[in-house]
């Protein structure tokens, strides 16, 4: 099986998006260069310094599957029942939609966050597992099963906002494994200490 890894872009507090769910300033570095990067949908083209446009594209090449939370489905409609990554999505959700006009074979959903990530790693294979930050990442730490945290550090305090970490885990990390410095982002890994 592969790595099971959080990723997002934080701010230098600690949070991945403002108290209404929108990222502000937390997403610039995606349109702060000239590499010009696609995803599966055409409407969505980011465009990145070199350094990390290849940190992007290496992070591509090795994600298998994603595992989101609820709140995170349904801001985005669950992509339109394709996520722009290309890849398999699993949703933690204690109510699967009944009804949703995009069901299809790329989304499913499990009633927990360890159902969700064994069934991603079952669709992922070899390939690594993403986790979305905050509560799904939070339950996966708490519970043994996340083994890296990557951040997309951004310089900028929002002062408030939703966290990338939830809840009163307590977890010791390695020193990062990557380091990579992009145009107003860092972009870090680190490995979870058991």
């Amino acid at each position: 099986m592969g790595t099971v890894v959080s990723s997002a872009s934080m701010s230098l507090d600690g949070f991945v998006a403002h108290l209404d769910d929108t990222p502000g300033a937390l997403f610039d570095w995606y349109d702060s260069g000239d590499v010009e990067v696609r995803t599966t949908l055409p409407e969505l083209t980011f465009h990145l310094t070199p350094q990390s446009a290849d940190h992007w594209t290496a992070w591509l090449a090795e994600l298998g599957a994603l595992v989101v939370g609820r709140r995170l489905f349904d801001l985005t409609d669950g992509w339109g029942g394709r996520h722009p990554l290309g890849v398999p999505v699993v949703v933690v959700t204690h109510s699967p939609p009944t009804d949703w006009a995009h069901a299809g074979p790329s989304t499913e959903f499990a009633g927990d966050v360890a159902s969700a990530v064994a069934r991603a790693q079952q669709l992922a294979g070899d390939a690594a597992v993403g986790l979305a930050a905050g509560t799904v990442a939070s339950q996966a730490l708490e519970l043994g099963l996340l083994d890296e945290v990557a951040i997309d550090l951004v310089p900028v305090v929002l002062g408030a906002g939703r966290p990338y970490f939830t809840g009163g885990t307590h977890a010791l990390l390695g020193d990062p494994v990557t380091t990579v410095q992009g145009d107003r982002v860092t972009h870090l890994r680190f490995r979870v200490r058991r």
